[in-house]
Protein backbone atom coordinates (compact mmCIF):
# COMPACT_ATOMS: atom_id res chain seq x y z
CA UNK A 1 0.00 0.00 0.00
CA UNK A 2 2.66 2.12 0.77
CA UNK A 3 4.17 1.42 -2.74
CA UNK A 4 0.98 2.57 -4.24
CA UNK A 5 0.80 6.14 -2.41
CA UNK A 6 4.27 6.41 -3.56
CA UNK A 7 3.70 5.97 -7.10
CA UNK A 8 0.20 7.41 -7.53
CA UNK A 9 0.72 11.05 -8.35
CA UNK A 10 3.54 9.29 -11.02
CA UNK A 11 0.47 7.84 -12.58
CA UNK A 12 -2.70 9.48 -12.45
CA UNK A 13 -1.97 13.22 -11.73
CA UNK A 14 -5.22 14.71 -13.60
CA UNK A 15 -5.36 16.06 -17.32
CA UNK A 16 -5.73 19.98 -17.52
CA UNK A 17 -9.40 21.01 -17.85
CA UNK A 18 -9.90 22.94 -21.11
CA UNK A 19 -11.76 25.99 -20.40
CA UNK A 20 -15.64 25.99 -20.38
CA UNK A 21 -17.02 26.88 -23.58
CA UNK A 22 -18.42 31.02 -23.62
CA UNK A 23 -21.99 31.20 -23.80
CA UNK A 24 -22.80 32.55 -27.09
CA UNK A 25 -26.58 32.68 -26.71
CA UNK A 26 -28.60 32.68 -30.12
CA UNK A 27 -25.57 33.64 -32.01
CA UNK A 28 -23.75 31.11 -34.66
CA UNK A 29 -20.57 30.40 -34.68
CA UNK A 30 -18.34 29.76 -37.96
CA UNK A 31 -14.95 29.47 -38.74
CA UNK A 32 -14.24 30.31 -42.27
CA UNK A 33 -11.13 31.25 -44.75
CA UNK A 34 -11.16 33.92 -46.61
CA UNK A 35 -9.85 33.73 -49.98
CA UNK A 36 -7.09 37.05 -51.20
CA UNK A 37 -5.95 37.70 -54.58
CA UNK A 38 -2.56 35.67 -54.84
CA UNK A 39 -4.95 32.47 -53.49
CA UNK A 40 -3.69 32.63 -49.82
CA UNK A 41 -6.24 32.30 -47.01
CA UNK A 42 -7.23 34.51 -44.09
CA UNK A 43 -8.60 32.75 -40.96
CA UNK A 44 -11.78 34.26 -39.65
CA UNK A 45 -14.80 33.33 -37.23
CA UNK A 46 -17.83 34.26 -38.10
CA UNK A 47 -20.90 35.40 -35.91
CA UNK A 48 -24.38 35.13 -37.56
CA UNK A 49 -27.55 36.33 -35.51
CA UNK A 50 -31.16 34.33 -35.50
CA UNK A 51 -33.07 34.53 -38.19
CA UNK A 52 -32.65 33.78 -42.01
CA UNK A 53 -30.90 37.34 -42.95
CA UNK A 54 -29.55 38.82 -44.94
CA UNK A 55 -27.47 41.18 -42.88
CA UNK A 56 -25.16 43.79 -42.97
CA UNK A 57 -21.79 42.66 -42.02
CA UNK A 58 -19.07 44.36 -39.39
CA UNK A 59 -15.61 42.71 -39.60
CA UNK A 60 -12.47 43.56 -37.47
CA UNK A 61 -8.87 42.49 -38.62
CA UNK A 62 -6.10 41.97 -35.67
CA UNK A 63 -3.21 39.82 -35.58
CA UNK A 64 -4.08 38.90 -32.05
CA UNK A 65 -5.33 35.43 -31.24
CA UNK A 66 -9.30 35.33 -32.15
CA UNK A 67 -9.97 32.59 -30.02
CA UNK A 68 -10.27 34.01 -26.25
CA UNK A 69 -14.15 33.93 -24.45
CA UNK A 70 -13.89 37.48 -24.34
CA UNK A 71 -13.64 37.76 -27.84
CA UNK A 72 -15.71 35.37 -28.62
CA UNK A 73 -18.69 37.01 -26.37
CA UNK A 74 -18.36 40.03 -27.55
CA UNK A 75 -18.74 39.23 -31.19
CA UNK A 76 -21.81 37.43 -30.60
CA UNK A 77 -23.45 40.29 -28.80
CA UNK A 78 -22.34 42.90 -31.91
CA UNK A 79 -24.23 39.79 -33.47
CA UNK A 80 -27.18 39.69 -31.79
CA UNK A 81 -27.82 43.52 -32.51
CA UNK A 82 -28.40 42.44 -36.30
CA UNK A 83 -25.19 42.15 -37.68
CA UNK A 84 -22.99 39.21 -39.25
CA UNK A 85 -19.44 39.60 -37.39
CA UNK A 86 -16.49 38.63 -38.83
CA UNK A 87 -13.42 38.74 -36.70
CA UNK A 88 -10.07 38.31 -38.88
CA UNK A 89 -6.60 37.31 -38.51
CA UNK A 90 -3.48 39.24 -40.25
CA UNK A 91 -2.05 37.54 -43.03
CA UNK A 92 1.06 35.08 -41.33
CA UNK A 93 -1.00 35.10 -38.16
CA UNK A 94 -2.74 31.94 -35.68
CA UNK A 95 -4.68 30.34 -38.90
CA UNK A 96 -4.27 32.20 -41.33
CA UNK A 97 -1.78 32.18 -44.59
CA UNK A 98 0.58 33.12 -46.19
CA UNK A 99 3.82 35.32 -44.52
CA UNK A 100 3.59 37.61 -41.85
CA UNK A 101 4.41 41.13 -43.02
CA UNK A 102 2.94 43.24 -40.28
CA UNK A 103 0.45 45.73 -41.64
CA UNK A 104 2.42 45.84 -45.07
CA UNK A 105 -0.24 43.53 -46.95
CA UNK A 106 -3.46 45.55 -45.78
CA UNK A 107 -1.95 48.26 -47.50
CA UNK A 108 -2.45 49.87 -51.06
CA UNK A 109 0.34 47.72 -52.84
CA UNK A 110 0.23 44.14 -54.36
CA UNK A 111 -1.97 42.34 -51.58
CA UNK A 112 -4.89 44.46 -50.48
CA UNK A 113 -6.12 42.13 -47.62
CA UNK A 114 -8.24 44.07 -46.38
CA UNK A 115 -9.76 45.12 -49.62
CA UNK A 116 -10.36 41.59 -50.03
CA UNK A 117 -11.67 40.65 -47.34
CA UNK A 118 -14.33 43.46 -47.48
CA UNK A 119 -15.75 42.61 -50.52
CA UNK A 120 -15.66 38.67 -50.24
CA UNK A 121 -18.02 39.41 -47.28
CA UNK A 122 -19.97 42.03 -49.39
CA UNK A 123 -20.77 39.24 -52.08
CA UNK A 124 -22.04 36.33 -49.60
CA UNK A 125 -25.33 35.30 -49.85
CA UNK A 126 -26.26 36.23 -45.98
CA UNK A 127 -24.62 39.91 -46.81
CA UNK A 128 -26.56 42.88 -47.58
CA UNK A 129 -23.79 44.49 -49.30
CA UNK A 130 -23.18 46.80 -46.54
CA UNK A 131 -19.92 46.58 -44.52
CA UNK A 132 -18.71 48.12 -41.62
CA UNK A 133 -15.56 47.88 -39.64
CA UNK A 134 -14.75 48.54 -35.81
CA UNK A 135 -11.32 47.74 -33.10
CA UNK A 136 -8.61 49.39 -31.83
CA UNK A 137 -5.12 49.49 -31.70
CA UNK A 138 -4.41 47.00 -33.99
CA UNK A 139 -7.35 47.47 -35.21
CA UNK A 140 -7.74 50.64 -35.88
CA UNK A 141 -4.34 51.21 -37.86
CA UNK A 142 -6.09 48.20 -40.31
CA UNK A 143 -8.99 50.50 -40.51
CA UNK A 144 -7.54 53.02 -41.45
CA UNK A 145 -4.90 51.34 -44.40
CA UNK A 146 -8.61 50.06 -45.62
CA UNK A 147 -10.04 53.39 -45.81
CA UNK A 148 -7.18 54.07 -48.22
CA UNK A 149 -7.97 51.53 -50.17
CA UNK A 150 -11.29 52.49 -51.06
CA UNK A 151 -13.23 49.40 -51.63
CA UNK A 152 -16.59 50.21 -52.99
CA UNK A 153 -18.53 47.88 -50.80
CA UNK A 154 -17.20 49.59 -47.27
CA UNK A 155 -20.21 52.26 -45.25
CA UNK A 156 -18.53 53.67 -42.30
CA UNK A 157 -15.92 52.89 -39.92
CA UNK A 158 -15.95 52.97 -35.65
CA UNK A 159 -12.40 53.19 -34.78
CA UNK A 160 -10.96 53.46 -30.91
CA UNK A 161 -7.26 54.30 -30.52
CA UNK A 162 -5.74 54.38 -33.43
CA UNK A 163 -2.92 55.36 -35.69
CA UNK A 164 -1.33 56.21 -39.03
CA UNK A 165 2.39 55.38 -39.27
CA UNK A 166 4.01 52.50 -37.76
CA UNK A 167 7.50 54.53 -37.73
CA UNK A 168 5.75 57.29 -35.51
CA UNK A 169 2.83 55.09 -33.33
CA UNK A 170 4.22 51.57 -33.56
CA UNK A 171 7.69 49.98 -34.16
CA UNK A 172 9.08 53.03 -33.09
CA UNK A 173 8.00 55.82 -31.11
CA UNK A 174 9.74 59.53 -31.35
CA UNK A 175 12.52 57.63 -33.07
CA UNK A 176 12.53 54.97 -30.52
CA UNK A 177 13.41 51.75 -31.17
CA UNK A 178 11.58 48.57 -29.63
CA UNK A 179 13.04 45.03 -30.77
CA UNK A 180 12.68 43.91 -27.70
CA UNK A 181 8.72 44.61 -27.67
CA UNK A 182 8.54 43.28 -31.39
CA UNK A 183 10.59 40.22 -30.94
CA UNK A 184 7.47 39.10 -29.03
CA UNK A 185 5.56 38.95 -32.27
CA UNK A 186 6.91 35.48 -33.42
CA UNK A 187 4.29 34.38 -30.60
CA UNK A 188 1.68 35.32 -33.21
CA UNK A 189 3.29 34.06 -36.35
CA UNK A 190 2.65 30.87 -37.93
CA UNK A 191 6.33 30.86 -38.63
CA UNK A 192 8.46 32.94 -36.40
CA UNK A 193 11.30 33.56 -39.29
CA UNK A 194 8.91 35.47 -40.78
CA UNK A 195 9.03 38.40 -37.91
CA UNK A 196 12.99 38.01 -37.64
CA UNK A 197 13.16 38.89 -41.30
CA UNK A 198 10.68 41.85 -40.77
CA UNK A 199 12.58 43.02 -37.93
CA UNK A 200 16.13 42.46 -40.12
CA UNK A 201 14.02 44.94 -42.54
CA UNK A 202 13.13 47.41 -40.32
CA UNK A 203 16.33 48.01 -39.21
CA UNK A 204 17.40 48.13 -43.10
CA UNK A 205 15.55 51.81 -43.07
CA UNK A 206 16.56 53.63 -39.75
CA UNK A 207 15.53 56.64 -41.09
CA UNK A 208 11.65 57.41 -42.33
CA UNK A 209 12.21 56.97 -46.09
CA UNK A 210 10.04 55.52 -48.92
CA UNK A 211 9.88 51.97 -47.03
CA UNK A 212 8.29 53.70 -44.35
CA UNK A 213 5.95 55.99 -46.58
CA UNK A 214 4.65 52.72 -47.55
CA UNK A 215 3.11 52.01 -44.22
CA UNK A 216 2.13 56.07 -43.91
CA UNK A 217 -1.68 56.30 -43.95
CA UNK A 218 -1.38 60.20 -43.44
CA UNK A 219 -0.29 60.77 -47.02
CA UNK A 220 -3.39 59.68 -48.08
CA UNK A 221 -6.64 61.35 -46.17
CA UNK A 222 -7.80 62.44 -49.59
CA UNK A 223 -8.70 59.13 -50.02
CA UNK A 224 -10.05 57.88 -46.83
CA UNK A 225 -13.89 59.55 -47.16
CA UNK A 226 -16.11 57.20 -45.68
CA UNK A 227 -17.98 58.20 -42.17
CA UNK A 228 -15.80 57.40 -39.45
CA UNK A 229 -16.36 57.57 -35.38
CA UNK A 230 -12.73 57.90 -33.94
CA UNK A 231 -12.72 57.68 -30.12
CA UNK A 232 -9.43 58.76 -28.32
CA UNK A 233 -8.32 58.25 -24.89
CA UNK A 234 -5.77 60.89 -22.83
CA UNK A 235 -3.93 58.55 -21.03
CA UNK A 236 -2.56 56.48 -24.61
CA UNK A 237 0.24 57.96 -26.17
CA UNK A 238 -1.34 57.25 -29.54
CA UNK A 239 -4.03 59.49 -28.74
CA UNK A 240 -2.22 61.49 -31.59
CA UNK A 241 -2.77 58.92 -34.17
CA UNK A 242 -6.40 59.39 -32.77
CA UNK A 243 -6.84 63.07 -33.34
CA UNK A 244 -4.95 63.30 -36.58
CA UNK A 245 -7.23 60.60 -37.93
CA UNK A 246 -9.93 62.76 -37.30
CA UNK A 247 -8.31 65.84 -38.48
CA UNK A 248 -6.69 64.66 -41.92
CA UNK A 249 -10.17 62.61 -42.70
CA UNK A 250 -12.29 66.08 -41.87
CA UNK A 251 -9.94 68.45 -43.30
CA UNK A 252 -8.43 66.40 -46.57
CA UNK A 253 -10.58 63.51 -47.60
CA UNK A 254 -12.92 65.36 -50.14
CA UNK A 255 -16.76 66.61 -49.67
CA UNK A 256 -17.99 63.42 -48.96
CA UNK A 257 -15.64 62.85 -45.74
CA UNK A 258 -16.29 66.49 -44.56
CA UNK A 259 -19.24 66.78 -41.84
CA UNK A 260 -19.31 63.11 -41.24
CA UNK A 261 -15.98 62.68 -39.18
CA UNK A 262 -16.65 62.53 -35.56
CA UNK A 263 -14.01 62.37 -32.63
CA UNK A 264 -14.44 61.89 -28.92
CA UNK A 265 -11.65 61.88 -26.46
CA UNK A 266 -12.22 60.98 -22.61
CA UNK A 267 -10.04 60.38 -19.54
CA UNK A 268 -8.80 56.66 -20.40
CA UNK A 269 -5.65 54.28 -20.89
CA UNK A 270 -5.55 52.70 -24.26
CA UNK A 271 -7.92 49.99 -25.15
CA UNK A 272 -11.28 48.51 -26.45
CA UNK A 273 -14.49 48.40 -24.10
CA UNK A 274 -12.37 50.08 -21.09
CA UNK A 275 -14.50 53.61 -21.54
CA UNK A 276 -15.05 53.68 -17.61
CA UNK A 277 -14.84 56.11 -15.15
CA UNK A 278 -12.16 53.84 -13.22
CA UNK A 279 -8.76 55.27 -15.10
CA UNK A 280 -5.47 53.78 -13.68
CA UNK A 281 -5.37 55.07 -9.57
CA UNK A 282 -7.94 57.91 -10.37
CA UNK A 283 -11.75 57.32 -10.12
CA UNK A 284 -13.77 60.09 -12.15
CA UNK A 285 -17.51 61.03 -12.04
CA UNK A 286 -19.93 58.77 -13.46
CA UNK A 287 -20.25 60.95 -16.32
CA UNK A 288 -16.64 59.83 -17.45
CA UNK A 289 -18.13 56.33 -18.70
CA UNK A 290 -18.70 56.24 -22.20
CA UNK A 291 -21.07 53.62 -23.78
CA UNK A 292 -18.88 51.73 -26.52
CA UNK A 293 -21.10 49.19 -27.33
CA UNK A 294 -24.28 50.81 -26.97
CA UNK A 295 -23.12 54.00 -28.84
CA UNK A 296 -21.10 51.31 -31.88
CA UNK A 297 -24.63 49.98 -32.47
CA UNK A 298 -26.70 52.93 -32.78
CA UNK A 299 -23.91 54.66 -35.50
CA UNK A 300 -23.74 51.01 -37.75
CA UNK A 301 -27.79 51.24 -37.00
CA UNK A 302 -27.90 54.90 -39.14
CA UNK A 303 -25.36 53.71 -41.63
CA UNK A 304 -25.90 50.63 -42.47
CA UNK A 305 -29.51 49.88 -41.64
CA UNK A 306 -30.42 53.81 -42.74
CA UNK A 307 -32.35 54.00 -39.14
CA UNK A 308 -32.94 57.34 -38.64
CA UNK A 309 -31.40 57.35 -34.85
CA UNK A 310 -29.80 61.40 -35.32
CA UNK A 311 -26.51 59.84 -34.64
CA UNK A 312 -24.74 61.72 -37.68
CA UNK A 313 -26.02 64.62 -36.05
CA UNK A 314 -24.35 64.85 -32.73
CA UNK A 315 -21.54 67.28 -32.47
CA UNK A 316 -18.20 66.43 -34.26
CA UNK A 317 -16.28 67.03 -31.45
CA UNK A 318 -16.82 65.91 -27.65
CA UNK A 319 -13.57 65.80 -25.17
CA UNK A 320 -13.31 65.45 -21.73
CA UNK A 321 -11.70 68.39 -19.93
CA UNK A 322 -10.34 65.90 -16.62
CA UNK A 323 -10.27 67.91 -13.37
CA UNK A 324 -8.81 67.24 -9.75
CA UNK A 325 -10.78 63.42 -8.57
CA UNK A 326 -11.72 63.78 -5.03
CA UNK A 327 -11.74 67.72 -4.33
CA UNK A 328 -15.24 69.25 -3.87
CA UNK A 329 -16.12 71.44 -6.30
CA UNK A 330 -13.15 71.18 -7.98
CA UNK A 331 -13.03 72.56 -11.97
CA UNK A 332 -13.12 70.23 -14.86
CA UNK A 333 -14.48 66.59 -15.43
CA UNK A 334 -16.86 67.33 -17.71
CA UNK A 335 -17.90 67.06 -21.76
CA UNK A 336 -18.07 70.16 -24.20
CA UNK A 337 -18.16 69.98 -27.70
CA UNK A 338 -16.32 71.36 -31.11
CA UNK A 339 -16.93 71.59 -34.55
CA UNK A 340 -13.73 70.93 -34.81
CA UNK A 341 -10.04 70.13 -33.32
CA UNK A 342 -8.59 71.96 -31.69
CA UNK A 343 -11.47 73.69 -30.20
CA UNK A 344 -10.04 76.87 -29.94
CA UNK A 345 -6.72 78.52 -30.55
CA UNK A 346 -5.02 78.31 -26.96
CA UNK A 347 -2.69 80.87 -25.31
CA UNK A 348 0.91 79.09 -25.54
CA UNK A 349 2.74 80.12 -23.15
CA UNK A 350 6.12 78.99 -22.00
CA UNK A 351 6.91 77.41 -18.71
CA UNK A 352 10.93 77.46 -18.11
CA UNK A 353 12.81 74.76 -16.13
CA UNK A 354 14.66 76.40 -13.48
CA UNK A 355 17.76 75.83 -11.12
CA UNK A 356 16.66 73.81 -8.30
CA UNK A 357 14.06 72.03 -9.88
CA UNK A 358 11.49 75.19 -10.28
CA UNK A 359 9.29 75.45 -13.42
CA UNK A 360 8.44 79.36 -13.58
CA UNK A 361 7.06 81.66 -16.28
CA UNK A 362 9.50 83.76 -15.96
CA UNK A 363 12.51 83.16 -18.28
CA UNK A 364 16.18 82.63 -16.86
CA UNK A 365 18.48 85.84 -16.69
CA UNK A 366 21.45 83.76 -15.38
CA UNK A 367 24.60 83.20 -18.06
CA UNK A 368 25.15 79.64 -17.16
CA UNK A 369 22.72 77.18 -15.69
CA UNK A 370 22.22 73.56 -16.18
CA UNK A 371 20.63 70.44 -14.22
CA UNK A 372 22.73 66.93 -14.93
CA UNK A 373 22.51 63.39 -14.54
CA UNK A 374 23.65 60.17 -15.84
CA UNK A 375 22.37 58.27 -18.74
CA UNK A 376 23.25 54.19 -18.22
CA UNK A 377 21.82 52.14 -21.17
CA UNK A 378 23.21 49.65 -18.83
CA UNK A 379 21.57 50.24 -15.77
CA UNK A 380 18.15 52.54 -16.77
CA UNK A 381 15.88 54.36 -14.55
CA UNK A 382 12.80 51.64 -14.49
CA UNK A 383 9.18 52.56 -15.78
CA UNK A 384 7.32 48.42 -15.80
CA UNK A 385 5.46 47.38 -18.37
CA UNK A 386 4.84 48.21 -22.03
CA UNK A 387 1.85 50.65 -21.81
CA UNK A 388 1.64 54.36 -21.13
CA UNK A 389 1.29 54.56 -17.38
CA UNK A 390 -0.71 57.53 -17.31
CA UNK A 391 -3.50 58.48 -14.14
CA UNK A 392 -0.94 56.66 -12.27
CA UNK A 393 0.88 58.03 -9.76
CA UNK A 394 4.50 58.63 -11.07
CA UNK A 395 6.19 59.35 -8.05
CA UNK A 396 8.00 55.68 -8.09
CA UNK A 397 9.97 57.09 -11.05
CA UNK A 398 10.56 60.49 -10.08
CA UNK A 399 12.61 59.52 -7.24
CA UNK A 400 15.01 57.55 -9.10
CA UNK A 401 18.34 58.67 -8.93
CA UNK A 402 18.73 59.67 -12.75
CA UNK A 403 15.43 61.33 -12.94
CA UNK A 404 14.96 64.75 -12.91
CA UNK A 405 12.03 66.98 -11.92
CA UNK A 406 10.96 71.03 -12.17
CA UNK A 407 7.82 72.03 -10.59
CA UNK A 408 5.37 75.42 -10.31
CA UNK A 409 4.92 76.78 -7.36
CA UNK A 410 0.78 75.77 -5.85
CA UNK A 411 -1.42 77.56 -7.87
CA UNK A 412 -3.30 80.42 -7.01
CA UNK A 413 -6.52 79.92 -9.32
CA UNK A 414 -7.20 76.86 -11.33
CA UNK A 415 -4.86 76.52 -14.82
CA UNK A 416 -7.04 75.09 -17.93
CA UNK A 417 -4.56 73.50 -20.91
CA UNK A 418 -6.34 72.09 -23.76
CA UNK A 419 -4.15 71.26 -27.17
CA UNK A 420 -0.69 70.18 -27.22
CA UNK A 421 1.77 70.44 -25.47
CA UNK A 422 5.36 70.92 -26.77
CA UNK A 423 9.20 71.12 -25.33
CA UNK A 424 12.12 72.62 -26.14
CA UNK A 425 14.82 71.48 -24.01
CA UNK A 426 18.09 72.16 -24.82
CA UNK A 427 20.24 69.12 -24.15
CA UNK A 428 24.14 68.45 -23.95
CA UNK A 429 25.69 65.11 -23.43
CA UNK A 430 29.08 63.83 -23.34
CA UNK A 431 27.93 60.96 -25.80
CA UNK A 432 27.57 61.35 -29.60
CA UNK A 433 23.59 60.33 -29.62
CA UNK A 434 21.11 59.29 -26.13
CA UNK A 435 17.37 59.68 -25.74
CA UNK A 436 15.34 62.86 -24.02
CA UNK A 437 12.27 61.92 -22.34
CA UNK A 438 9.77 64.47 -21.41
CA UNK A 439 6.93 64.10 -18.93
CA UNK A 440 4.43 66.33 -17.52
CA UNK A 441 2.03 65.61 -14.17
CA UNK A 442 -0.34 67.06 -12.38
CA UNK A 443 0.62 67.23 -8.65
CA UNK A 444 -1.85 67.22 -5.67
CA UNK A 445 -1.46 68.91 -2.40
CA UNK A 446 -0.65 65.43 -0.83
CA UNK A 447 2.56 65.48 -3.44
CA UNK A 448 1.02 62.65 -5.57
CA UNK A 449 2.06 63.08 -9.15
CA UNK A 450 -0.28 61.62 -11.52
CA UNK A 451 1.17 61.51 -14.99
CA UNK A 452 -0.80 63.04 -17.96
CA UNK A 453 1.05 62.92 -20.63
CA UNK A 454 4.74 61.67 -21.71
CA UNK A 455 7.13 61.80 -25.06
CA UNK A 456 10.80 60.79 -25.77
CA UNK A 457 12.90 61.93 -28.73
CA UNK A 458 15.89 60.06 -29.73
CA UNK A 459 18.23 63.32 -30.11
CA UNK A 460 19.89 61.74 -33.42
CA UNK A 461 16.34 62.75 -34.82
CA UNK A 462 15.91 66.19 -33.63
CA UNK A 463 16.56 67.77 -37.21
CA UNK A 464 14.03 65.59 -38.77
CA UNK A 465 13.26 61.41 -38.83
CA UNK A 466 14.39 61.74 -42.64
CA UNK A 467 18.01 62.26 -41.22
CA UNK A 468 20.21 61.68 -38.43
CA UNK A 469 22.54 63.95 -36.87
CA UNK A 470 24.84 63.01 -33.94
CA UNK A 471 25.79 65.64 -31.23
CA UNK A 472 29.01 67.09 -30.59
CA UNK A 473 29.70 65.74 -27.48
CA UNK A 474 29.48 68.81 -24.58
CA UNK A 475 27.79 71.19 -26.87
CA UNK A 476 24.09 72.39 -26.19
CA UNK A 477 21.39 70.85 -28.97
CA UNK A 478 17.84 71.95 -29.19
CA UNK A 479 15.48 69.37 -29.21
CA UNK A 480 11.88 70.61 -29.77
CA UNK A 481 9.10 68.19 -30.13
CA UNK A 482 5.17 67.67 -29.29
CA UNK A 483 4.67 65.64 -26.21
CA UNK A 484 1.07 65.21 -26.43
CA UNK A 485 -2.36 66.48 -26.19
CA UNK A 486 -4.26 67.18 -22.94
CA UNK A 487 -7.45 69.04 -21.41
CA UNK A 488 -6.75 69.15 -17.76
CA UNK A 489 -7.70 72.37 -15.37
CA UNK A 490 -5.06 72.34 -12.84
CA UNK A 491 -6.88 73.23 -9.24
CA UNK A 492 -6.02 75.31 -7.21
CA UNK A 493 -3.70 74.48 -4.67
CA UNK A 494 -2.27 72.12 -6.70
CA UNK A 495 1.57 71.96 -8.77
CA UNK A 496 2.46 71.38 -12.27
CA UNK A 497 5.79 69.06 -12.83
CA UNK A 498 7.96 68.76 -15.72
CA UNK A 499 10.25 65.53 -15.62
CA UNK A 500 13.02 64.91 -17.96
CA UNK A 501 15.40 61.38 -18.11
CA UNK A 502 17.43 59.82 -20.27
CA UNK A 503 16.32 56.22 -20.13
CA UNK A 504 13.12 54.44 -18.55
CA UNK A 505 13.02 50.81 -19.65
CA UNK A 506 11.52 48.35 -20.42
CA UNK A 507 8.94 51.09 -21.71
CA UNK A 508 11.56 52.79 -23.42
CA UNK A 509 13.85 50.77 -24.34
CA UNK A 510 17.82 52.31 -23.76
CA UNK A 511 19.86 53.98 -26.80
CA UNK A 512 23.43 52.15 -26.65
CA UNK A 513 24.57 55.70 -27.07
CA UNK A 514 27.09 55.20 -29.17
CA UNK A 515 26.56 57.33 -32.00
CA UNK A 516 26.37 53.79 -34.29
CA UNK A 517 23.74 52.29 -36.47
CA UNK A 518 20.90 51.09 -34.86
CA UNK A 519 20.85 47.16 -34.07
CA UNK A 520 17.97 44.24 -33.03
CA UNK A 521 20.42 43.10 -30.52
CA UNK A 522 22.30 45.82 -28.43
CA UNK A 523 26.14 46.55 -28.92
CA UNK A 524 28.63 44.97 -26.84
CA UNK A 525 29.93 48.00 -25.65
CA UNK A 526 27.00 50.77 -25.03
CA UNK A 527 27.97 54.23 -24.02
CA UNK A 528 27.60 56.00 -20.04
CA UNK A 529 27.03 59.40 -20.61
CA UNK A 530 26.43 62.72 -18.26
CA UNK A 531 23.53 64.46 -19.55
CA UNK A 532 22.91 68.47 -19.26
CA UNK A 533 20.00 70.12 -19.16
CA UNK A 534 20.28 73.87 -20.08
CA UNK A 535 18.35 76.72 -18.56
CA UNK A 536 19.79 79.63 -18.52
CA UNK A 537 19.47 82.66 -20.98
CA UNK A 538 21.04 81.72 -23.55
CA UNK A 539 19.60 78.61 -23.51
CA UNK A 540 16.03 78.76 -21.74
CA UNK A 541 14.61 75.12 -21.63
CA UNK A 542 10.68 74.89 -21.67
CA UNK A 543 7.45 73.08 -21.90
CA UNK A 544 5.06 75.65 -24.30
CA UNK A 545 1.67 75.11 -22.27
CA UNK A 546 -1.82 75.13 -24.63
CA UNK A 547 -3.23 77.25 -21.80
CA UNK A 548 -7.59 77.78 -22.55
CA UNK A 549 -7.79 81.85 -23.28
CA UNK A 550 -10.14 83.30 -20.23
CA UNK A 551 -13.22 83.07 -21.93
CA UNK A 552 -14.90 80.98 -24.62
Amino acid sequence: MIRCLVFLPLFAAPALAAPPEPNLGPVKEQHQLIPMRDGKHLSAYLYFPPGNGPWPVVFEQRYASLTGAGTRKAAAKLAEAGYVVAMVNYRGTHKSEGQWVGYRALAWGELRDGYDTCEWLAKQPWSTGKIGTFGSSQGGFAQNFLAVTRPPSLVCQYMVDTGLSLFQEGYRIGGVTRPERFKSMEAICREPSDNQKLMAEWFQHPDYDDYWKDEDCSLHFDRMNVPCFTIGSWYDFMNQGSIASFQGRQHHGGPASRGTQQLLIGPWLHGRLNKGNKVGEMVYPENAIWPEYEHMVKWFDHYLKGKPNGVEKEPAVRYYVMGAVGEAHAPGNVWRTATDWPPFPPRETPLFLRAEGKLTPEQPTATEGGTSYTSDPLHPMQIPGRGFPGARDARPFEKQTDVRTFTTAPLTAPVEWTGRVRAEVYLASTARDTDLLVRVSDVYPDGRSILLVDYPLRARYREGFDQQVLMTPGQPHKLAFDVGWVSQIFNTGHRIRVTVASTGAPLYESNPQTGGPQTIEPPAHPVKAVNTIHHNAKFASRIIAPVAPPAR
